[in-house]
């Protein structure tokens, strides 16, 4: 069987690829979108989504365990850990569902199967079955993802080694957890397990937690973390494990030397590659850099015809990219003028564990080894009334300014909701605000957004609640 010739094929199904499907479809082109798993992608599936569910459950088990803090009294509390999981589930089948939903909207023919390049144009389809078909596409689209890294010499089993994959669908509670990787999945499902009674220990082999971040906000989350009874080691490298039927022992090389550590399961979180395998490149002039596809901005490619866009590109791994970057793709592909290509510096960095973090932009450290003239902004949350009432002050907004010219270079965030109100920054930086346009604007009271008012107020040291 062959498929009517398209305008754009796009290979990939995750928030960038059915996001530059849909907005080429508005544009006029016919498009197929070529997906052999669920419609969503890693993100939506077992990424992104199903995680904020359980650490949405999480935080309402901890406001409940807290409420009497409130005047409140609950009797008999208890939780349901495979109902927890269940539902975190039904959540991710809804919005994939969505999803197709949005393709059959707005005309984009979907078929399921994997998509491999022929050359010239032509993408061969395999379904589940094992059949193989054809169609012809002027322009292609590779939106594959990425998956979890392994680690050398150790493989997930699903059972007492697992991937971020498995860490989402466990219906039993393990009472000990061991953590490799103290990025943005290490310390989701660090917060997440440890908020459910798991004892968990995080392994980092850098020295901080969370090392993209500026390193305040990096020490101030491993403190907190800590605080809550999660063991962090950094500086530590897991050199072998061994499993039986009682779980794992691991391996563990320090600077003061080995030791062993046993859990009832291990979580290898130490990042992704790109799915570059299998997509007949070969046919192409696609040029490939380890487990990255060479793309520019708007997902141009060193083939014409064939351009890449989200995780397979490499970092940062994050679906707004990934969505930003197919829209500006298509948009080219489809003869639009302007677009509004990726800037790396202006997409926002969020972890949703507690405290939550939020950033955009340089990090301090960064700025100054930039050799940039800056002024930095402090605000506690402590001194902020919306936080006060909330009862959760943990954490600080930090603006890095051009002290030159006014411009927000960063801002980094730690505490409640900050990961809806890094938008801010995002979008006076995108404007070119500068922060006398911030200082300017009346910012409602009282609200944890005030904060932000405040940080950039305290860069200039006219910081008016603390």
């Amino acid at each position: 069987m062959n498929y009517p010739d398209v305008d754009i094929a796009v290979i990939g199904g995750g928030p960038g690829g059915y996001v530059a499907a849909i907005r080429a479809a508005q544009l006029g082109a016919r498009v197929a979108l070529i997906e052999s798993e669920a419609l969503g992608g890693v993100c939506l599936n077992w990424g992104c989504i199903p995680t904020k569910a359980l650490l949405h459950a999480a935080e309402a088990w901890r406001d409940l365990l807290s409420i009497e803090s409130l005047g409140l009294k609950v009797q008999g509390a208890s939780f349901d850990f495979a109902e927890v999981m269940k539902r975190s589930r039904a959540v991710a089948g809804k919005l994939s569902q969505g999803v197709r939903g949005l393709l059959m909207k707005n005309g984009v023919k979907f078929i399921a199967g994997r998509g491999r390049l022929l050359g010239e144009g032509r993408v061969q389809i395999t379904d589940a079955g094992g059949s193989v078909s054809t169609l012809y596409a002027r322009d292609v689209v590779l939106a594959t993802g990425a998956r979890p890294r392994d680690l050398s010499g150790i493989h997930a089993d699903g059972k007492r080694v697992w991937t971020s994959r498995d860490a989402l669908s466990s219906t039993q509670l393990p009472r000990t957890l061991l953590i490799v990787g103290a990025g943005a999945i290490g310390m989701e499902f660090a917060s997440f397990y440890q908020s459910f009674g798991a004892q968990v220990t995080v392994l980092e082999v850098l020295d901080d937690v969370l090392p993209q971040e500026d390193a305040e906000v990096s020490a101030a989350v491993a403190s907190s973390y800590r605080a809550q009874g999660v063991q962090i080691r950094t500086g530590a490298r897991l050199k072998a494990i061994t499993t039986d039927a009682d779980g794992i022992v691991a391996t563990v090389q320090e600077s003061t030397g080995d030791s062993t550590l046993q859990a009832d399961a291990v979580l290898i979180a130490v990042g992704v590659v790109g799915n570059v395998e299998d997509l007949g490149l070969e046919t192409t002039q696609v040029r490939v850099d380890g487990a990255r596809i060479e793309a520019d901005a708007f997902g141009k490619t060193a083939d014409p015809r064939v351009h890449a866009i989200g995780d397979v590109t490499g970092a940062p791994w994050l679906a707004h990219r990934a969505m930003h970057q197919g829209v500006a793709c298509v948009e080219q592909i489809m003869g639009l003028t302007g677009g509004h290509p990726l800037r790396a510096q202006d997409v926002p960095g969020c972890t949703y564990g507690h405290p939550q973090t939020a950033s955009i932009g340089l990090t301090e450290r960064a700025a100054r080894e930039q050799g940039m003239n800056i002024k930095v902004g402090r605000f506690p949350l402590v001194g902020n009334g919306k936080a006060v009432a909330l009862g959760d002050t943990d954490g600080f907004i930090k603006t890095v300014v051009d002290a030159d010219t006014g411009e927000i270079l960063g801002a980094h965030l730690v505490g409640p909701g900050v990961t809806e109100l890094i938008g801010a920054f995002g979008v006076a930086r995108v404007l070119e605000g500068t922060d006398e346009a911030l200082l300017e604007t009346v910012w409602p009271h009282p609200t944890l957004s005030e904060s932000l008012h405040e940080s950039v107020l305290a860069a200039s040291s006219r910081a008016l609640h603390i």
